[in-house]
C-alpha cells in the first residue's frame, strides 16, 4: 500500500479526490490528512497580497472575514471530515487531524511515525509565498526526507465553471 500525507487548507473537491487517488495508477492507496484552519493573520495578509496580484480585489478584500483560533477550528474539522469520507468512498484508507501550531512540525513527525511514501501539498496558488520559497511545498521539501508534490486544489464551482457550455466564461465574449 503507498502511503501519502495529504496537506490540505480546504475540503477536497470530487476532483482534487480523482486527482490524488490517480496519481499512482491502480496501486492502493492510504491518505494521512492534515488540515491547517484558515485564520492565521500573516497568511491572511499574503493571501490578500495574492488576491490584489492576481486582480480578485473583491477576495482581497474577503480575506479579513475568515475566522481565527477557535472559530476556524469548526469549519476545518467539517472539512477534514468531507474529505475523509471522500476518500474513503472511492476505496482509500485515509485518517486526519486538524493541525494548528506548528504544521511543519508535525508533518515531520507524522511522516516518521507512519513511514510514509510522500507528501503531497494541495492548496490554492499563493504567488508571494511561492516566490519567497515560504510556501508549504517549499518549507516541507528541506524537512521531510521523502518526495513533496505540490499541487493546486480544484473547487466544485472551478469543475461547473469549465463544463459549463460558455467554458466557464460567465458568458463573457471573446
Amino acid at each position: 500500500m503507498f502511503t501519502s500525507v495529504l496537506m490540505i487548507e480546504k475540503p477536497l473537491s470530487a476532483v482534487d479526490v480523482e486527482f490524488v487517488t490517480g496519481l499512482h495508477g491502480d496501486e492502493r492507496m492510504s491518505f494521512i490528512v492534515l488540515m491547517q484552519p484558515r485564520g492565521d493573520q500573516a497568511v491572511v495578509l499574503l493571501r490578500a497580497i495574492d488576491d490584489v496580484a492576481m486582480g480578485e480585489l473583491k477576495e482581497a478584500v474577503r480575506e479579513g472575514d475568515e475566522p481565527e483560533g477557535r472559530a476556524a477550528r469548526l469549519p476545518a474539522e467539517a472539512g477534514l471530515e468531507h474529505s475523509l469520507l471522500a476518500l474513503r468512498a472511492v476505496g482509500c484508507e485515509a485518517v486526519g487531524q486538524v493541525v494548528e501550531d506548528h504544521p511543519l512540525d508535525k508533518l515531520k513527525a507524522v511522516v516518521d511515525e507512519s513511514g510514509a511514501d510522500e507528501v503531497i501539498v494541495l492548496t490554492a496558488p499563493h504567488y508571494v509565498e511561492e516566490f519567497f520559497h515560504r510556501d508549504w511545498a517549499s518549507r516541507a521539501r528541506h524537512k521531510v526526507g521523502v518526495p513533496v508534490l505540490k499541487l493546486f486544489a480544484h473547487s466544485d464551482a472551478d469543475v461547473r465553471d469549465a463544463d459549463a457550455p460558455d467554458g466557464g466564461t460567465g458568458g463573457a465574449q471573446a
